[in-house]
């Protein structure tokens, strides 16, 4: 599950629900993949936080809102409410949600039932409800989407640039890794070159020695068991040559990962 919070400069991503909030004047507060508040709550209304939230029944409803309402929708108490999913890619992580508004002047009688429902006291629930702003169902609308818009580039920009920064970080490792085994390569490379250098000098002087030693030989014996040393020398040489081919196959590999 990828949670916001690992990735995001949350400072930043608060600013914008803030500036939004106090733009728009609709409530707004961001809760994770699971359900937990990843934000401040911002522009919340007495009416909300302080009444309806405060009654168990009333936060029962509103919670069983948060969780279920998408878009912009009526919640239980009678506000418009949104609820705008945050994706990477194509993957929920979490929301934002609010808004917290009337879209006309409310009826009074209509609120004190609810008042009486969740176990508030009326009057104060209507003194509060008095508070609340009212919009255009259009504008709350508009607002909501732009803020998911909003978010949602934010949250995307932040995770590609981790990421990126990942891979590079990955990219960077195994291209030191890979140049330091080609160094090493080099290194037995010009071996095998000495190597190959005394061998031929080698087969030269045992070319003599056995001209010279006619049905003797026993200098060409000498040198030819010198050449099978060195033959041993190169073929471990050889050996740790492909050992390290290979580790760079490993590393190449991790790069593509």
């Amino acid at each position: 599950m990828i949670n916001i919070k690992d990735f995001c400069d949350m400072e930043q991503f608060e600013q914008i629900m803030s500036n939004w909030a106090k733009a728009t004047g609709l409530a707004t507060v961001a809760v994770g993949a699971d359900g937990r508040y990843i934000s401040e709550c911002y522009n919340f209304t007495e009416f909300c936080i302080d009444l309806t939230r405060k009654s168990p029944e009333g936060c029962r409803r509103c919670e069983k809102c948060d969780r279920e309402g998408k878009g912009v929708y009526f919640c239980h108490a009678g506000l418009i409410d949104f609820g705008i999913e945050l994706k990477i890619g194509d993957e929920v992580v979490g929301s934002v949600i609010g808004g917290q508004v009337l879209s006309e002047t409310p009826d009074d009688e209509k609120f004190r039932a609810v008042a009486r429902e969740i176990g508030v006291n009326e009057d104060r629930y209507i003194a509060a409800l008095h508070k609340v702003t009212i919009r255009s169902e259009e504008a709350i609308r508009a607002s909501a989407e732009l803020l998911g818009q909003v978010l949602n580039n934010y949250i995307n920009a932040q995770y590609m640039e981790k990421h990126n920064k990942q891979i590079i970080g990955k990219l960077g490792t195994g291209a030191k890794d890979a140049e330091e085994l080609v160094n090493r390569i080099k290194e037995k490379t010009v071996q095998l070159n000495t190597v190959h250098g005394k061998q031929k000098i080698l087969a030269l002087n045992a070319s003599i020695e056995a001209a010279r030693a006619g049905e003797n030989g026993r200098g060409f014996a000498v040198v030819a068991g010198e050449v099978g040393k060195l033959s041993d020398f190169i073929n471990d040489i050889n050996k740790d040559i492909n050992k390290l081919v290979g580790e760079i196959d490993t590393v190449v590999h991790k790069m593509n990962e």
